[in-house]
């Protein structure tokens, strides 16, 4: 099975991002955001790929604008690592993959 990206939301931002037993990278989107609709395909990419190291989800910001302000994402996409419950790292605007498995730590 191929592991794709969990979908998050205001009510399950804490068990699913918060409590994960593994560093997760939470892509903040929308669908009418060109740029995040470039960088989809790299989050795909690394949900499959690390799935063993790293948990990925999205968060749709129109629809969880709460979880959005929570952690004042402001431009999208944000790309956000959380580690241990807490934001470890934020990635703003589109970046190749290369560049985000580098920042994530990733190898």
């Amino acid at each position: 099975m191929m592991s794709k990206p969990v979908e998050v939301n205001d009510k399950n931002f804490g068990k699913e991002v918060l409590k994960a037993d593994k560093p997760v990278l939470v892509d903040f989107w929308a669908s009418w955001c060109s740029p995040c609709k470039m960088v989809a395909p790299v989050v795909d990419d690394i949900a499959q790929e690390y799935e063993d190291q790293l948990k990925v989800c999205k968060l749709n910001v129109d629809e969880n604008q709460a979880t959005a302000a929570k952690y004042g994402v402001m431009s999208i996409p944000t790309l956000l690592v959380f580690e241990n419950g807490k934001e470890k790292d934020k990635v703003v605007g589109y970046a190749p993959k290369n560049k985000l498995v580098q920042k994530l730590g990733l190898s």
